[in-house]
């Protein structure tokens, strides 16, 4: 069992949640995060560190977030790790729950 990152990161990247991990398995891209399947211990140390709840447990992601689990696989191969807490994005307050933002994903 793995966590995902899934839409309500994009255009906030909050970091809280990479300075918690203990396995470093958060990967970084220009506007979100994503969470390596493979790496995560499922420890669960992240999702409530997360102030938009943005990460969820594979066995309770949502039906309209299952595109993120295969995009946070893929995305994790190649975007640099991450392990310590940054400023969210400068407009993050502004994104925070907005629908719809997976198509401003920028890889």
């Amino acid at each position: 069992m793995t966590f995902v990152v899934g839409e309500d990161c994009i255009k906030c990247k909050h970091t809280d949640c990479v300075e918690v991990c203990p396995v470093d398995c958060f990967y970084e891209g220009p506007n979100f995060l994503v969470i390596h399947p493979d790496e995560c211990i499922d420890c669960a140390l992240c999702e409530p560190e997360c102030p938009v709840d943005a990460i969820y447990s594979e066995d309770e992601l949502p039906g309209d977030q299952e595109a993120f689990l295969q995009l946070n696989s893929e995305l994790a191969e190649v975007w640099p790790n991450i392990t310590e807490r940054k400023e969210p994005l400068p407009d993050a307050e502004d994104w925070a729950g907005k629908p719809g933002k997976l198509e401003l994903l920028e890889r």
